[in-house]
């Protein structure tokens, strides 16, 4: 079987008769189909059972594919994932451009409520199937191309950003002498660091709606502020999951919690705030600071949507309420944290 072929369940059929008793029966009308998206099934394996395929459903029957843009999926159907791997960034892009509408699982952590309500106790990619078919579609959420390559570009830069303190942190443990060794390869990431940073903030600026507005409004223009644009476009492209602030500011960990319960946020979104608080602020902030200044975005983004465009006014109000503005930590000009050093970690 070569990569090209969508097999139905228990025979070698083509994508192209499998379009044709999809859609022949009831005539060309929009379908939804429900796909278990596996990581490797792209990969060539000796040996592949059901797990090692993309297993999708429409009408309920069940089909394997080796690949995303195997499903006969045309405009005006549906297709509802549980998650969209990176690495699958380009197969998704082909399908939207089909004209299809793609969702996935807003949480997975609903997949395992779903498996104790409709009774199934064995994990397969059948049943995953059955449980997306079972959720509503309050818990999907759409995607279009813009935020899968901004995504794709945000996650290699956090790669980046991860292995860089790696480094840094394995050559404290070091020598003097020792350390010496690491510096070069530390430089060579920071050159690749900026390299990508200039790439997601040219790809934001076009993508990600109000963008250029807020870039201008928080005084982060110029080379000198480059790693905090690239920090304020990974804010932005979460914050268009939210339709509330507080929702939004809860996704982030902006929240007063309670003494013996962990936590449950985004850490790499809330990497990114810390990062941008840092360049826009002071690098010594509190997480009022990171609030007060998520607020901030968030006026400046709806501002610009309610005014459809028009742009907004950088001489508003001042972006620390209640704070003196002074030389030392107030409302200045402050550059960046370089990226030799300062920068937060980030998680993928």
């Amino acid at each position: 079987m070569d990569n090209d072929t969508t097999m139905a369940e228990g025979g070698g059929e083509t994508t192209e008769s499998i379009r044709k008793q999809v859609y022949e029966p009831r005539g060309r009308v929009g379908r939804r189909f429900y796909a278990d998206v596996h990581r490797m099934a792209n990969k060539n394996r000796k040996r592949k059972n059901d797990d090692n395929y993309h297993i999708y459903t429409v009408d309920g029957e069940n089909f394997k594919a080796c690949r995303i843009t195997d499903i006969p999926a045309e405009a005006g159907d549906e297709l509802y994932v549980d998650t969209i791997p990176v690495e699958l960034t380009d197969e998704f892009i082909e399908v939207l451009r089909r004209g299809v509408r793609v969702f996935y699982v807003r949480r997975l952590t609903s997949f395992k409520l779903m498996y104790e309500k409709l009774g199934i106790k064995t994990n397969s990619a059948k049943n995953d199937v059955k449980v997306l078919m079972a959720l509503e579609t309050k818990w999907f959420r759409e995607v279009n191309e813009d935020i899968l390559v901004m995504r794709r570009l945000i996650c290699a830069y956090r790669s980046l950003l991860n292995s860089r303190q790696s480094l840094m942190n394995r050559m404290r443990a070091l020598s003097e002498v020792e350390r010496e060794v690491l510096k070069d390869a530390i430089k060579a990431l920071e050159e690749k660091m900026t390299t990508m940073a200039e790439i997601i903030v040219s790809e934001a600026d076009k993508r990600i709606p109000a963008y250029n507005e807020v870039v201008r409004a928080l005084g982060i223009e110029g080379e000198n502020h480059l790693s905090a644009r690239e920090a304020l476009a990974d804010v932005m492209l979460h914050m268009q999951r939210s339709t509330s602030y507080r929702q939004f500011r809860k996704f982030l960990g902006l929240f007063p919690g309670r003494r013996g319960v962990n936590k449950f946020y985004n850490t790499s979104a809330r990497m990114a705030l810390a990062r941008l608080t840092s360049a826009v602020h002071c690098p010594e902030h509190r997480a009022r600071d990171e609030e007060q200044l998520l607020r901030r975005i968030w006026h400046l983004k709806k501002t610009r949507e309610k005014v459809g465009g028009a742009g907004l006014n950088s001489r508003e109000k001042p972006l620390w309420k209640g704070r003196p503005i002074d030389k030392q930590c107030g409302i200045c000009w402050i550059p960046a944290p370089s990226l030799s050093g300062g920068l937060s970690r980030g998680s993928s």
